[in-house]
């Protein structure tokens, strides 16, 4: 074999090994993109369907009630209006629903902020005889419907003398179960030695607690405060039975469904317009915590 016979060999050689090496490195890229493509298909496509309930509340919001029951699919107002929006403010007392909802949902998750903290680091870091007993019977009553004890509330409310007004609403649903569960993962995330320094320098245990484990809690507090609120904000069942049909006590839900829904016809482009500013304080509030919130519910175990 000569020696060009034998270059030639090698340089083709060479090359076939090289096109494999490209070949085999365009391969993982060309997955890689494809799995790329699919993930943002899949995205917008979820995108689009959980966007979907909200694209067709302001159309209907803004639509006329003509154009509501009109045959056929319409994805676009055929007759822009902002009738839906005045005729509930002026015809009910739209703004103090808003008022009241506001008033509960803000006591409430004060109160319930305050005991899930405190409550949660008990079960964390104090040590007490029955600490994990009393702490599973709590979390039992988890597994309890809300339906099975309206009843014996609305007896303790009748009882307490809170029937008909907003502490009936109030009292019994501060201090949820599952904020002090969410408290008490999150605390036990909380390095011990941090606690030690705090009491060897003399600090007692509420004032280790405020100045040391408060300041670190900021994701916690923004899971419990956005739960709660919206939790409350949105509450129906009890407030229904617990405020007597007392229209100037009503919160939204409860004034929306009393007022607005009927048993035989419904207002829904005036339904739609109210929830559509009923959805107001949650987005505003979410916006405020959302550097916070996905933190905090990872920190407290819940992936």
């Amino acid at each position: 074999m000569t020696s060009s016979t034998w270059d030639t060999g090698a340089a083709a050689s060479g090359r076939s090994a090289a096109a494999a090496t490209t070949t085999a490195t365009r391969s993982p890229r060309k997955r890689r993109g494809r799995l790329l493509w699919l993930r943002l298909t899949v995205a917008v496509i979820v995108t689009v369907v959980m966007a979907f309930p909200l694209y067709w509340m302001l159309l209907t919001a803004f639509s006329t009630r003509a154009d509501l029951y009109a045959p056929g699919l319409h994805l676009w107002p055929q007759h822009f209006t902002l009738q839906n929006f005045v005729r509930p403010f002026a015809e009910f007392p739209v703004w103090r629903w808003f008022a009241n909802s506001l008033l509960v949902s803000v006591v409430v998750t004060v109160i319930t902020v305050v005991c899930n903290l405190l409550a949660g680091y008990a079960f964390a870091k104090l040590k007490f005889r029955g600490r994990n007993a009393l702490f599973l019977v709590l979390l039992s009553t988890l597994m309890i419907p809300p339906q099975a004890i309206i009843v014996p509330q609305f007896f303790i409310s009748i009882g307490l003398h809170l029937y008909g007004g907003l502490w009936a609403v109030i009292l019994p649903e501060a201090a949820a179960i599952f904020g002090v569960f969410l408290a008490r993962q999150f605390f036990l995330a909380v390095p011990d030695e941090l606690i030690e320094a705090a009491q060897l320098d003399g600090a007692g245990r509420f004032r280790t607690f405020v100045s040391v484990v408060l300041p670190l809690c900021r994701p916690l507090l923004a899971v419990l405060v956005l739960l709660t609120f919206m939790g409350e904000w949105n509450a129906f069942g009890w407030p229904l039975v617990a405020l007597s049909g007392n229209q100037d006590l009503f919160t939204v839900p409860i004034g929306i469904v009393g007022t607005l829904q009927g048993q035989y016809t419904s207002d829904y482009g005036a339904i739609m317009a109210v929830n559509l500013l009923m959805i107001l304080p949650i987005v505003a509030l979410f916006l405020a915590f959302q550097r916070y919130f996905v933190e905090g519910l990872s920190r407290s175990g819940l992936r």
